[in-house]
C-alpha cells in the first residue's frame, strides 16, 4: 500500500479550498464598494495638474474639421428652431448692448470656469476629505467623457456660423476673455463647443456645495452659479442651448462611473475618512500604554 498517496491528496484538497478561499475574498473585495482612502495634498496637485494637462492637450489634438463643424451648427440651429427654443441670437445682442454687463460676462467666462472648479475642489480637500475622491472621481470622468464628444462630433460655436449674425463679443469689447477668440484663438479648438464643459464643471460645483455646505447663502450661490453660466455661455455666443444638455449628459455620466465604483453619490459617503479598525492593535505592538485591566473578584 502507498501510505504517501492520501497524504497528498489531503496536502492538494487542502491548497484547492486555500486557492478557493483567496479567490472567493479577491472577487468579493472587487464588487465590494470602494473605501475612500484620506487624500494627500501633493498627489492631488499632481493629478490634477497633469488631468488637465492632458485634457487641453487631447482636445486641441482633435482634428479642426471646419466643414462638419459648421454644418453640425447649422443642423443643430436648425433644431433648436423647430423646438422653438432658437433665441441665443436675441440673447446675444440684447446683452452685448449693455456694455459693462457685456464686458463682465466675458471675464466671468474666461476665469470662473477654472477658478471657481479649483476652489471646491480645495473646500472639499479640506473640509470634506472622506468625499473629496468620490467627487473628484465624477468631475474626472465627466472631462474624460466629454473629449469623446469633442472627437465625434465636432461643433462650431455660435459666433464662426456662417450667416449666424451672433456677435463675438470678445472680438468686439477687446476683453481679456476666450481661450478660443482673439488672440489666442490659436492655441485652442475653435470647433469643440458639444459639450459644453462650463456647464459640466459649473453644475458640478452647484451640486457639490448645495448638498453639502451648511450655510443656506452658500447653497443658494450653489444653485445660482450654473444657471448664471448657461446666461454667459450663450450670451457670449460661445454655445448653444443643448451644448449645454450635452455638459448634463456627461455630467450624469461622471455620477453614474462614481456612484459604480464606491457604491454611493459622494454627499452620501462619511464626511472624514474613518480610522482603521486594526489602529489600536498596531499601537499597542509599537509600545503604546494600555488600558489598566479590569480587577479580577
Amino acid at each position: 500500500m502507498n501510505e504517501a498517496a492520501p497524504e497528498a491528496n489531503t496536502q492538494q484538497t487542502g491548497g484547492a479550498h486555500r486557492t478557493r478561499r483567496l479567490l472567493d475574498r479577491t472577487l468579493s473585495g472587487l464588487r465590494a464598494p470602494r473605501s475612500p482612502r484620506r487624500p494627500r495634498l501633493w498627489f492631488e496637485i499632481l493629478l490634477i495638474a497633469v488631468s488637465y494637462w492632458l485634457y487641453s492637450l487631447v482636445r486641441n489634438a482633435v482634428p479642426e474639421q471646419k466643414t462638419a463643424a459648421l454644418a453640425n451648427a447649422d443642423w443643430l440651429w436648425s433644431v433648436e428652431r423647430f423646438m422653438g427654443i432658437a433665441v441665443e441670437q436675441s440673447v446675444n445682442h440684447a446683452v452685448n448692448s449693455v456694455t459693462w454687463l457685456i464686458v463682465s460676462m466675458n471675464y466671468y467666462y474666461a476665469t470662473l470656469h477654472f477658478v471657481v472648479t479649483i476652489g471646491v475642489l480645495v473646500w472639499l480637500f479640506h473640509r470634506h476629505p472622506g468625499r473629496y475622491a468620490a467627487a473628484r472621481l465624477a468631475l474626472f470622468a465627466t472631462t474624460a467623457v466629454a473629449l469623446l464628444g469633442y472627437y465625434l462630433y465636432p461643433l462650431a460655436p455660435p459666433r464662426l456660423m456662417n450667416g449666424g449674425h451672433f456677435i463675438d463679443t470678445v472680438m468686439v469689447h477687446q476683453t481679456w476673455g476666450s481661450m478660443a477668440s482673439g488672440n489666442f484663438k490659436q492655441m485652442s479648438n475653435q470647433y469643440a463647443a458639444m459639450p459644453s464643459m462650463h456647464i459640466g464643471w459649473s453644475l458640478w460645483c452647484g451640486l457639490t456645495v448645495f448638498a453639502l455646505a451648511s450655510a443656506p447663502w452658500a447653497r443658494i450661490l450653489g444653485l445660482l452659479y450654473p444657471a448664471v453660466t448657461l446666461m454667459v455661455i450663450v450670451s457670449t455666443a460661445n454655445h448653444f442651448w443643448l451644448d449645454a444638455v450635452g455638459g448634463m449628459a456627461c455630467l450624469a455620466f461622471g455620477y453614474a462611473v462614481s456612484y459604480a465604483w464606491y457604491g454611493t453619490l459622494p454627499h452620501h459617503l462619511p464626511k472624514r475618512i474613518p480610522p482603521k479598525a486594526g489602529r489600536p492593535a498596531r499601537l499597542r505592538a509599537l509600545g503604546a500604554p494600555r488600558e489598566p485591566a479590569a480587577t479580577r473578584h
